[in-house]
């Protein structure tokens, strides 16, 4: 069947266009769904034409796997509740460049013994001798190095954001430490290219990447997950395309640049969100836990009542409602949707403010609120709205405070100075909706909640919301 390898090529061609194309439609809410469906049956595409490929063995174990991976998937995709989304992406992430990972350790072990056939026909030997087949060894090494890092610091990711690992972790000396434990690593993956190949060279040269990533991870604070995420993410999409070319597979290839592609954007944009660097968020002390840094803010928190804060509402022309993590805790996005309605159909002209790194991954905020049902006509992004706040009578505030926090362009020694920020203060009237005094994720006092024009609206989000739709719903009784 002299055709085909031309099918299975055909086959990956049209994968890589689909997973393009998905990607495309990912770029806005209003397509994000089909986009992700496109995707999804694309990898179906790649799957299938994988299984025709004419040197597949142990189909059925393979077969096995994937599906035990589709059952674990579907399962956990229906049962992980929302507010739980961004650490079941760390772990799948973790997955797919532990994938990545072990591919490159089955190919580094195959590649190991007395006279080795590469995947050109080249022959490398024990002793180290030079190889057509070199540049497959060397990026079979760079793909099991960057999975192997993506694959443990995604896990510590996830420890984080589940809060089984709920401070960071540091000692002295912490940094050239892990320079040395990553020299080493590169060190040893130079001699595997180089042709010094041996289980026990490469046993040494993985645990070393696994420590890395695990050592690079621990001392980031929590506040900079949504970041690191996105950071392995591309990891993990440079490590599947370095495995594509060793296996020499098409769809491997595309679907990892794509991934790395846009996982670098993404990572770039997000610390451009928060006015840091990539090395800040890696080596910085952001979102240490602890106490607040910078000046001391004077004044006092106000509260109010439900009912006054829904009397302020009602009879506001324009109402910013500024949704963030606190919001998903409380699941409360329903709530704060059914009273928008009850807002708009008073005539008042009500629009949610999103910020880039609201909540703990991208788009996080923007999932909720579609899945309330919110039009995504009526969510603006922070450089849209923040032009409009000086006209807002009232911004209500629910579960958000680092990205509404003045002290990021007040304060030069806070550890958020020079963040953009959601200009929330520049309203005439702010309503705070939080469970209690404390400091938000960063560990960083809020000087929003001291200011004259802010009260606080104390309880659960979704039960502080719940008060309010009732005294609206008594106003107009």
């Amino acid at each position: 069947m002299a055709w085909l390898p031309v099918v299975i090529k055909a086959c990956y061609f049209l994968a890589a266009l689909l997973f393009i194309l998905g990607l495309k439609h990912m770029s806005s809410p209003r397509s994000a769904r089909g986009g992700i469906v496109w995707a999804g049956f694309g990898m179906l595409v790649a799957v299938v034409a994988t299984f025709a490929l004419p040197d597949m063995h142990h189909l059925g174990l393979i077969l096995a796997a994937v599906l035990i991976g589709v059952a674990a998937a579907w399962w956990s995709g229906r049962r992980v509740a929302m507010t739980a989304m961004p650490q079941m992406v760390a772990l799948y992430n973790g997955m797919g460049g532990g994938a990545a990972a072990a591919i490159g350790a089955a190919e580094l072990a195959g590649y190991a013994g007395n006279a080795i056939t590469l995947l050109d026909g080249g022959q490398f030997t024990a002793s180290g001798a030079a190889s057509p087949g070199t540049a497959q060894l060397a990026l079979a090494v760079l793909g099991a190095l960057i999975g192997s890092v993506s694959f443990s610091g995604s896990l510590i990711a996830f420890a984080k954001l589940q809060g089984w690992l709920d401070k960071r972790f540091t000692f002295p000396g912490q940094r050239v430490v892990n320079l040395l434990v990553l020299a080493a690593a590169v060190v040893l993956g130079a001699m595997i290219a180089g042709g010094q190949l041996s289980m026990p060279l490469i046993a040494a040269f993985f645990v070393l990447a696994l420590l890395f990533g695990l050592m690079m991870t621990l001392p980031i604070g929590g506040a900079d997950m949504p970041v690191v995420i996105s950071l392995y993410n591309a990891f993990t999409g440079l490590a599947v395309a370095f495995e594509g070319f060793v296996l020499q597979n098409e769809a491997m290839i595309i679907a990892g640049t794509v991934v790395g592609a846009a996982g670098t954007l993404l990572t770039q944009l997000m610390a451009k969100a928060m006015n840091r660097s990539i090395g800040n968020v890696l080596f910085g002390s952001f979102g240490a836990a602890g106490g607040a840094a910078g000046q001391a803010i004077g004044g006092s928190q106000k509260p109010i009542e439900a009912s006054d804060a829904a009397v302020m509402m009602a009879y506001a022309e324009r109402v910013v409602i500024v949704p963030g993590y606190g919001m998903a805790v409380a699941q409360a996005q329903h709530k704060v949707w059914e009273f928008a309605k009850l807002l708009i159909e008073r005539g008042v002209k009500v629009r949610f403010a999103i910020h880039p790194v609201a909540g703990r991954m991208p788009g996080h905020m923007n999932v909720l609120l579609a899945e309330a049902g919110v039009p995504y006509d009526l969510i603006a992004d922070m450089d849209d709205i923040n032009p409009e706040f000086p006209n807002t009578d009232v911004v209500l505030v629910i579960g958000a405070n680092d990205v509404v926090n003045p002290l990021a362009k007040t304060d030069p020694s806070s550890p958020i100075y020079g963040m953009p920020i959601l200009d929330v203060a520049a309203a005439r009237q702010v309503i705070v909706i939080k469970r209690g005094k404390g400091t938000g994720f960063a560990g960083i006092e809020n000087a929003l909640f001291y200011a004259d024009n802010a009260r606080m609206l104390y309880g659960d989000g979704q039960a502080a919301a719940g008060q309010l739709v009732a005294e609206l719903k008594a106003l107009d009784g």
